[in-house]
């Protein structure tokens, strides 16, 4: 039953956040993701517990599929932040 629960979570969390992703303008998509770095680090603290819940085989193979989303959404939007801000540096 729980393992139900918490499928159906994951499962609404890719609809709702693919829905919100495609909704954004592309000319703010790059200051947001800069925005949403922070959020992303509360992914990956959430994606820690989630491998204690659960079935043990289970929750620790979806934990670790999250921690590495997780981690590579972060180091991207990081990327992406240092690549806008050498654009407003000045030449030398």
């Amino acid at each position: 039953m729980q393992f139900v629960m918490l499928l159906t979570v994951f499962v609404l969390a890719l609809f709702v956040g693919s829905e919100v992703i495609t909704k954004v303008p592309p000319t703010l998509h790059t200051p947001l993701m800069s925005g949403t770095n922070a959020i992303s680090g509360i992914t990956l603290v959430g994606a820690l517990a989630s491998t204690k819940l659960g079935s043990p085989a289970l929750a620790t193979a979806l934990g670790v599929a999250a921690i590495i989303l997780a981690a590579m959404n972060v180091v991207g939007g990081f990327m992406v932040t240092h690549r806008i801000l050498s654009m407003f540096r000045r030449k030398e």
